[in-house]
């Protein structure tokens, strides 16, 4: 599958408000940090620099329950994603 492993029986459906990509996640809270435009923190700084915060700008939509559900779901998103090409697939 493109955004969750094989096999995975609940997911979450969600939206980030910043760059409005759609994704799913293994991952099932309230928000969580969108893994498009989500800074991650850098442990490389120096004694200068501030440590980014990593906001949490992706809100769930839903819960998709159920390993045939989650695949119709990554399925879907996935062909969104590819314009509805199959040959990656």
């Amino acid at each position: 599958m493109y955004y969750v492993p094989d096999g995975t029986a609940l997911a979450g459906f969600y939206e980030c408000s910043e760059c409005a990509n759609r994704f799913l996640s293994v991952q099932v809270g309230p928000t969580l940090v969108c893994p498009f435009c989500g800074q991650q923190p850098n442990m490389e700084i120096g004694p200068d620099e501030e440590m980014p915060v990593a906001v949490e700008t992706a809100k769930l939509l839903s819960v998709v329950q159920g390993a045939d559900e989650v695949e119709k779901m990554d399925a879907l998103l996935s062909l969104a994603v590819t314009g509805g090409d199959y040959s990656w697939m």
